[in-house]
């Protein structure tokens, strides 16, 4: 199975780009989030899912090991297949689809192409305890999955209330909440003070 490729971008289309790798030309569907970073005659690598089926070998590609694992995850819902999670990523970046998650926010889930309020219901209830444990990952070296490392100060403030005690899934909800309210750039000693001020309410 291939996981990685490292090569030279030959072209992009609207859904994948043909990396070509030791004078061989790879075909690999990505999310538009991946596609928008890739440059023809670019030289870059790519981490790799690869799906074989009965009548053809795919191969997705994902500028992150991160954007990777959601894709993985995506499809453990039911009706989620690989066009509907490839178009999850390219509607959302791996920290929106947490905090989507961590809020319940239908709504962000449904602006994915293909999803509708039934869906966007069904992967928000099926993933949301798994958000937190997906925001306390790291990646190491060859992109790796590195479990509880934490990512960015959202990640430190979830992994600090944890440590206090609450449930991922209320540390991970509170903080969302929390970085909605304040902003992107809020430090973590800031979220963990706000969300603490929430849960204590």
């Amino acid at each position: 199975m291939i996981g990685k490729l490292t090569g030279v971008v030959d072209s992009i289309a609207e859904d994948h780009a043909i990396l070509e790798v030791g004078g061989v030309g790879y075909l690999v569907q990505c999310p538009s989030s991946t596609l928008s970073k890739l440059a023809v005659g670019a030289h870059l690598s790519l981490m790799i899912e690869t799906k074989v089926s009965d009548d053809a070998i795919r191969l997705y590609g994902f500028h992150s090991a991160e954007e990777r694992e959601w894709f993985r995850l995506l499809q453990t819902v039911q009706n989620v297949g690989s066009r509907v999670a490839l178009n999850v990523l390219s509607a959302l970046s791996p920290r929106e689809l947490e905090r989507a998650l961590a809020l319940s926010d239908k709504a962000a889930i449904g602006r994915a192409q293909g999803v509708g309020p039934k869906l966007a219901l069904r992967i928000t209830t099926e993933l949301k305890d798994k958000a937190p444990s997906m925001m306390l990952r790291g990646h190491g070296e060859g992109g790796q999955v590195v479990a509880l490392a934490p990512r960015g100060p959202e990640a430190d403030a979830v992994a600090a209330l944890v440590k206090l005690g609450y449930s991922p899934g209320q540390a991970s909800e509170s903080v969302a909440r929390a970085a909605n309210d304040l902003g992107q750039a809020a430090p973590a000693d800031i979220l963990i003070r706000e969300s603490l001020r929430a849960m204590g309410r």
